[in-house]
């Protein structure tokens, strides 16, 4: 099975240009390609799974990658997918993320030997001088034409500002600089960034009159449709100090039965003739793919030491109902008391379990919630620092779990 087919078999691939061309670039791991990573946050999460896959799929088979941290466009902010403008942020906390950002890609792509490169595009794009880049460079970028891409649509009734409207140049002058500098001749990226991949082809052709190429992968929801990656606690992390083990191997252990076999092929290295036996699998049969797919993305963003220990807690946990010292865990202190007592509206909150307490108590109003194994009768239910001090689990429906402790400051 050629490269192409396997991607196309995992069902990873949206669009192109030029298949046969990219195709055969791939296939025969002749490619110098690259995907962008902007360092918003100071960890990668779920959402940039796909990117981080396909970039070890490619290099498997000799291609070699880029990883381009995007300490420029960060300055800008990226307007796609978003109804509202991304939060501003300074220099110094995009450099920090940055280099956060560089070890977790680390842990996917092989940088010895220069198999792969990691640049950073504000090594260009901070020394840009205006004027001469929009005579060089802007006007090949036609406005009629940019005012209809994807990107840009669903900020239009909201309002589009003119910072969010260049962030298409710069991504399309990335392109550019890669393909003088490096040979870059492809760029990959999610399927809603189309618009500004197409921008950076044909801007390699306008201005150096050379083919490029873009390659796109299908955005990864939920078999409701629903974005993968995001809980009532927020997004699932690849940093371990913000989403523990054992809540990442949690996440991926309970996926909606519809979507187990699915993220097993997108998401993972299984070979295809493995999970093919397990297409058509039902009910109870279907933990054992949930189990599989927890422990293969476990493995493979925190090592197989803390991949067994997630799934082991996991096991004991739902075995017995027994405490595990892998399940996640909130210690308070008498700070988090008022008059002396916290209710359980207010502790789910402060271990993350519920946004707010209104959403507790709903919780707790429909029997969805126990504390050491009892369903919580009220959401007046109040603890006291006696009852705190002696270890306590609270559950959230069928599989959630979190373990509360007090601590003396």
């Amino acid at each position: 099975m050629t490269l192409w087919e396997e991607l196309t078999a995992r069902g990873l691939l949206a669009q192109c240009t030029g298949e046969e061309a990219v195709r055969e670039l791939i296939d025969q791991g002749r490619a110098t390609f690259y995907i962008g990573f902007d360092p918003t946050a100071d960890s990668l999460h779920v959402g940039h799974f796909l990117p981080l896959v396909l970039m070890r799929h490619m290099q498997q088979a000799g291609n070699r990658p880029i990883a381009l941290i995007g300490g420029g466009t960060t300055m800008l902010g990226d307007p796609s997918g978003r109804t509202e403008l991304r939060q501003m942020m300074t220099q110094a906390d995009i450099e920090k993320n940055a280099e956060k950002l560089k070890a977790q890609i680390g842990r996917f792509i092989d940088f010895s030997d220069d198999k792969a490169l990691m640049v950073n595009n504000a090594d260009w794009l901070m020394k840009l001088q205006y004027i001469p880049f929009l005579r060089d460079i802007g006007v090949h970028f036609s406005v009629n034409r940019m005012l209809t891409a994807d990107c840009f649509k669903s900020r239009m009734e909201r309002g589009l500002n003119f910072l969010e409207f260049n962030y298409m140049l710069m991504q399309g002058y990335d392109f550019l600089r890669l393909n003088e500098d490096y040979g870059c001749e492809l760029q990959c990226g999610g399927d809603d960034q189309w618009s500004n991949i197409l921008a950076g082809t044909e801007l390699i052709r306008r201005k150096l009159g050379r083919d490029a190429h873009a390659l796109t992968l299908s955005l990864l929801l939920n078999a409701d449709g629903t974005k993968m990656g995001k809980t009532a606690r927020g997004a699932v992390w690849l940093d371990p100090n913000r989403t523990s083990p054992f809540d990442f191997y949690q996440y991926f252990r309970n996926v909606a039965d519809a979507d187990a076999v699915t993220f097993l092929k997108r998401l993972t290295f299984v070979p295809l003739e493995e999970i093919r036996g397990m297409e058509g699998l039902e009910g109870a049969q279907l933990n054992a793919v949930k189990e599989r797919l927890a422990f293969e993305l476990t493995m493979l963003v925190h090592g197989e030491d803390e991949a067994v220990r997630a799934r082991d807690a996991a096991r004991a946990l739902f075995a017995d109902g027994g405490v595990s010292d892998d399940m996640p865990c909130t210690a308070l202190t008498a700070a988090d008391l008022t008059g002396g007592e916290i209710t359980l509206p207010e502790l789910m909150c402060k271990c993350g379990l519920a946004p707010s307490k209104g959403e507790a108590r709903r919780l707790i109003g429909q029997g969805g919630v126990e504390v050491d194994g009892e369903k919580a009768a009220s959401f007046t239910l109040a603890f006291d620092e006696s009852r705190l001090r002696r270890e306590m689990v609270v559950k959230k429906g069928k599989k959630v779990y979190h373990r509360v402790v007090f601590r003396d400051i």
